[in-house]
C-alpha cells in the first residue's frame, strides 16, 4: 500500500512532537520537510524532525510557501513538489510529510495531498494531528482559550486585519495567525476593539528565542515582528467562576 502521512510536529519545540507523530516519522521509508527557496539552513520542521530520525531520511523539497502574488509561479512550485513527493512514494511506499503545528490546520500538507493524489489515485492520505502554536502560546503565557460556552474564532491576518477586527467585536476568544507583518494594524484592532487588556503574542514558542509578551507592547515596538507571530485575545470575562457554564 502506498501512504503519504502528515505528520505534525508542533511548534517548534521537540517535545511537543506526539509518541505517534515520532513512531509515523522513523517507520517511515522518507521524511519530507518543506523549504524555501532561499533557505540557508534547516527550518522549523526539519529542525524538529532531526531530534527523532536520521538526516539521511530527511528529504528536503522546495515549496512556494512566501509566494502570494505570482500565482502561476506558486502553482509550478506545488506541481514540481508534488512530482517530487509521487516519485518518492512510488520508489519507497511510505513517505512522511513534516509540517509545523498540525496538518489540518493552515498546512503545507493540504495542497501537497490534494497535489499527489492527482498524479497517484491509489495512495492513502494519512494524518497525525500536531500541537498548535495556540495551544503551547496559551499553555506558555498562562492565558485560558475557552471557558463553558465561550467560541473561539482562529484568524489568519495574511487575510487583512477586517476579518481580526470583526472577531474582536465578537465576545469570544481570538486567536490571530501570521500577524508579523501587520503588528501594527493589528495593535489597532485590539484597541478599537477595547480586546488590549490581557491579550498576549509569542513567537518562536520552544526554541531559545522565544518571545512572549503582552499585547500593549506591540504599539509600542516598532521592530519588524517574525511572520509566524500567533496573539490570543481571551474572551471577555466577568471574573465569576465558571460564570459561562
Amino acid at each position: 500500500m502506498t501512504r503519504l502521512i502528515g505528520v505534525g510536529v508542533g511548534p517548534g519545540d521537540p517535545e511537543l512532537v506526539t509518541v505517534k507523530g515520532v513512531n509515523a516519522l522513523r517507520d517511515a521509508a522518507a521524511v519530507v520537510v518543506p523549504v524555501m527557496e532561499d533557505a540557508t539552513g534547516p527550518g522549523r520542521a526539519e529542525a524538529t524532525v532531526l531530534h527523532y530520525v536520521d538526516a539521511a531520511k530527511v528529504v528536503r523539497i522546495v515549496f512556494a510557501l512566501n509566494e502570494r502574488s505570482d500565482h502561476a509561479r506558486r502553482e509550478a512550485a506545488w506541481d514540481a513538489a508534488g512530482q517530487q513527493v509521487a516519485e518518492l512514494l512510488r520508489q519507497h511506499g511510505t513517505v512522511a510529510f513534516a509540517t509545523i503545528g498540525d496538518p489540518n490546520v493552515y498546512s503545507t500538507f493540504t495542497y501537497l495531498a490534494a497535489t499527489v493524489t492527482g498524479l497517484l489515485p491509489e495512495v492513502r492520505v494519512e494524518t497525525v494531528p500536531g500541537i498548535t502554536a495556540m495551544q503551547d502560546l496559551a499553555a506558555r503565557s498562562g492565558a485560558v482559550l475557552t471557558e463553558g460556552t465561550e467560541p473561539l474564532t482562529l484568524v489568519p491576518v495574511t487575510a487583512g486585519a477586517a476579518a481580526l477586527k470583526q472577531a474582536l467585536d465578537g465576545d469570544g476568544t481570538v486567536v490571530a495567525y501570521k500577524f508579523g507583518r501587520q503588528a501594527a494594524e493589528v495593535a489597532a484592532a485590539l484597541q478599537a476593539s477595547d480586546r488590549t487588556e490581557g491579550a498576549v503574542w509569542g513567537s518562536a514558542l520552544g526554541l531559545p528565542e522565544e518571545s512572549i509578551r503582552p499585547a500593549a507592547d506591540l504599539a509600542a515596538d516598532d521592530a519588524p515582528l517574525p511572520y509566524l507571530s500567533t496573539l490570543i485575545a481571551p474572551a471577555r470575562r466577568d471574573g465569576t467562576r465558571g460564570g459561562k457554564l
